[in-house]
């Protein structure tokens, strides 16, 4: 027999249970304020649902990004770095339209 003592803490809601309950005309499943803080989510974070067989799964929605926001992090005065510097300098092996 496992005690709780043996378990670590997100054993802890493994073992946990939730109801779905209604809410509208939608459902939901209200998570406990321990369980956020133990995955660093908070309210108002978006999770992205993948359905299994076995049940569903929620992780963090991974953020998406204009590449004009990219762009505008860009430090252009920036060195390249020598990796990349030494690409440069090679020619061409194949096909290979520059």
């Amino acid at each position: 027999m496992v005690s709780t003592m043996d378990l670590h803490f997100w054993d802890i809601f493994s073992l946990m249970k939730l109801s779905i309950q209604k809410w509208g005309n939608s459902a939901a499943v209200r998570l406990p304020a321990a369980l956020l803080d133990q995955a660093k989510l908070e309210l108002g974070d978006q999770l992205s649902v993948e359905v299994r067989p076995d049940g569903i799964m929620l992780t963090p929605a991974r953020p998406s990004y204009a590449l004009a926001d990219l762009v505008a992090q860009c430090d252009f005065a920036a060195p390249m770095p020598e990796d990349l510097a030494a690409w440069n300098n090679l020619k061409p092996v194949g096909g290979e339209a520059w």
